[in-house]
């Protein structure tokens, strides 16, 4: 069989792809359980645009079918510091940052993400959608948590033609939510991710320099520090 006709053959997946850390070890991960992937990433008004650039970068690398940006403009609720004019929390302890939700909660964000995501699958056919959401090094999100990935496949499959005539049940993958994000790193480095491409700054300079402050680096130092790799994204 030709490599034309083999990945023909391939089972399709769409996978949520923000440029960040965990969604770009996610796609890795997609690619290597055999998927065709289809990656879906959002320009919602985040004040951290610079990570779609970093999608971009990072579809064209691992060879996606197809990559499609979805324009929402979340800024016109507000309620996160991410789509409003209020601060970024910068320096805060790891008890600080495990106790409560922070104001970078975007509400709804991976609900509204999931809601396009099932949309594109059901027209491609795809029964798999990739999330690269995480239960355990986070920032105490509530739609980062085991409960809510499978609620929201409950649902899917009463929301689907496909589902509803069992042709093409619909399966919410969450491979990366029991993982400290040290393992996540890991994984993607022995499945080739470079993660220079990648852009995990909250509150980034607009030249995409990581602040090194807020939660999302904090973390992710952290993260890199715990594997004993030098962490090569560029900071401020």
């Amino acid at each position: 069989m030709s490599d034309a006709a083999r990945s023909a053959t391939l089972a399709r997946a769409v996978v949520l792809l923000s440029g960040g850390l965990d969604s770009t070890t996610l796609l890795a991960y997609a690619r290597d359980a055999g998927f065709a992937l289809h990656a879906l990433t959002f320009r919602y008004g985040q004040r951290h645009a610079i990570e779609i650039e970093a999608a971009k970068h990072v579809a064209s690398r691992f060879g996606v079918r197809a990559h499609v940006i979805v324009d929402i403009d979340l800024r016109v609720f507000g309620g996160s510091a991410l789509t409003s004019d209020v601060s970024v929390p910068k320096d805060r302890t790891q008890s600080e940052m495990s106790d409560g939700i922070p104001i970078t909660y975007v509400p709804a964000r991976n609900t509204i993400f999931l809601s396009f995501a099932l949309a594109w699958a059901e027209v491609l056919g795809a029964q798999d959608i990739f999330v690269g959401v995480n239960a355990v090094d986070y920032s105490g999100y509530p739609d980062c948590r085991p409960e809510y990935i499978a609620a929201y496949e409950r649902m899917a499959n009463l929301a689907t033609r496909g589902a509803v005539e069992e042709t093409t049940p619909v399966r919410i993958r969450a491979p990366l939510i029991a993982m400290p994000k040290r393992q996540i790193i890991e994984l993607g480095l022995r499945l080739g991710v470079d993660y220079a491409m990648t852009s995990s700054c909250y509150d980034p300079s607009p030249s995409g320099a990581a602040c090194g402050r807020c939660d999302a680096c904090r973390l992710r130092l952290d993260a890199f520090a715990a594997a004993g790799v030098a962490d090569p994204a560029l900071y401020a």
